[in-house]
């Protein structure tokens, strides 16, 4: 049986290991079994021009939230790597905080995917999805990465 993170191990690696995630303030709400729902506070400096949050910065939270829902499963994952991102830009998002909740859709072996719906803070209609696969480290990869 494999365990996975807790919403604290995960954020510690945010902390630790994803400068961006750092610098765009992620902070992971919650994580279980196969989901994980990650807040990103709005700044400005993630703005294009019109106001909107532009597309980059929303493409990077849907990364780390499948990231966190591949550790969520297996912990010692840590070396896994995205090796597919698809996203569909909904509407605009508001110049406000996103919300960002992943589901897995299938673990196997050598891959997961994931998928990802994101919401402006106090909305109800999502403003992107997202799915994307993590390629899965091989055991002597994951025998070698450090986990916090």
């Amino acid at each position: 049986m494999q365990h996975g993170m807790t919403a604290e191990e995960f954020q510690t690696v945010i902390d630790r290991m994803l400068p961006f995630g750092q610098g765009f303030g992620f902070k992971i709400e919650s994580l279980g079994h196969g989901r994980a729902v990650v807040r990103m506070p709005f700044s400005p400096v993630m703005t294009r021009p019109g106001g909107t949050i532009a597309g980059p910065v929303t493409m990077g939270l849907a990364d780390c939230v499948m990231y966190a829902v591949v550790l969520g499963m297996k912990r010692d994952a840590v070396m896994a790597v995205t090796s597919n991102l698809s996203i569909h830009f909904l509407r605009a998002p508001k110049p406000a905080a996103i919300i960002a909740e992943g589901k897995l859709l299938r673990l196997g072996r050598r891959l997961a995917v994931v998928e990802v719906t994101m919401y402006s803070e106090g909305e109800e209609e999502p403003v992107a999805h997202a799915t994307g696969t993590y390629a899965l480290p091989t055991q002597s990869q994951a025998e070698g990465s450090a986990v916090p």
